[in-house]
């Protein structure tokens, strides 16, 4: 039975959860867009992704190991990603495909005769769908969220470096139904920030700098967020300059590296009547 996402991964089939996890960190290096400028090294960083994403998982691995290929139709995963089209988001529909509830592998047919009867055998939806809306800085260092379903409340993990638009699954929080357990899918917003702005996984951070610091140099106090840092200012640094800190930026869930956070300076000029008269007098004269 052929399983070509353990061929995508570049690992055997009896590879160890740690095999596995090594050889894609070490593909998604190679292959990242921001490091690897050919037009297909995008694609194939889409397929590497969307494989971890199944052979990551056991229960999902499981499934995979169980009908193969023939989940895809019979083609290889290569094969399969391609024909998905362009901009098709291949994790989601690898979550649809290996989610479970009714329909079973959302309706992909094989050689086997359609995946809609495995698991399911009219089965209903036991899956619920929710909404929530989480902070800023909850999205950047991760945390636990508060949430109420249908009567109950408990407590959630954000994990570090989530976007708005994601689904966190979480497991058995769904309906019942003849001794089975749904899911809870819980869509995320990510709040804004008044501090920051983030652009893929970097962050960016307007910060006020003194006339005399940008003139003469020196240092000021800047929060990031992970703590209070201290930041050298060059003399005659300009309004808009940036301040590069790398890896203090947001971890990126797929490749575990961090983006970096840039501090934009914003020159602070005094009021002009409040300087000494002489000083004024002098600037007003040379300037």
């Amino acid at each position: 039975m052929a399983k070509s996402l353990y061929e995508t991964l570049g690992v055997s089939e009896n590879a160890s959860a740690d095999e596995i996890k090594k050889a894609y960190r070490k593909l998604a290096r190679k292959y990242h867009p921001d490091i690897n400028k050919d037009p297909e090294a995008q694609d194939k960083f889409k397929e590497i992704n969307a494989a971890y994403e199944v052979l990551s998982d056991a229960e999902k691995k499981a499934q995979y190991d169980q009908y193969g290929d023939s989940m895809f139709g019979g083609q290889n995963f290569h094969d399969f990603a391609s024909g998905q089209g362009a901009g098709v988001d291949l994790d989601e529909i690898l979550r649809q495909m290996f989610g479970g509830g009714a329909g079973g592998f959302g309706g992909f047919s094989s050689s086997q005769g359609g995946f809609g009867g495995f698991g399911g055998f009219g089965t209903p939806d036991l899956d619920i769908n929710a909404k929530i809306t989480i902070p800023f800085m909850t999205s950047i260092n991760g945390g636990k969220q508060k949430i109420n379903v249908e009567g109950e409340s408990f407590d959630i993990k954000i994990p570090a470096g989530i976007k708005t638009g994601e689904t966190l699954r979480v497991r058995g929080k769904g309906k019942s139904y003849q001794g089975q357990r749904g899911d809870l899918l819980i869509k995320v917003n990510v709040a804004d920030s008044d501090e920051y702005e983030r652009k893929g996984s970097d962050l960016y951070k307007s910060i006020d700098v003194p006339l005399k610091t940008a003139l003469f140099g020196g240092k000021i106090q800047v929060e990031t967020p992970e703590k209070e840092v201290s930041l050298k200012v060059p003399k005659n640094t300009k309004n808009g300059q940036k301040f590069r800190l790398k890896g203090k930026g947001v971890l990126d869930r797929k490749t575990a590296l961090r983006g970096d956070l840039y501090l934009v300076a914003n020159i602070i000029l005094p009021d002009v009547d409040s300087l000494d008269s002489e000083l004024r007098e002098m600037l007003e004269e040379r300037l």
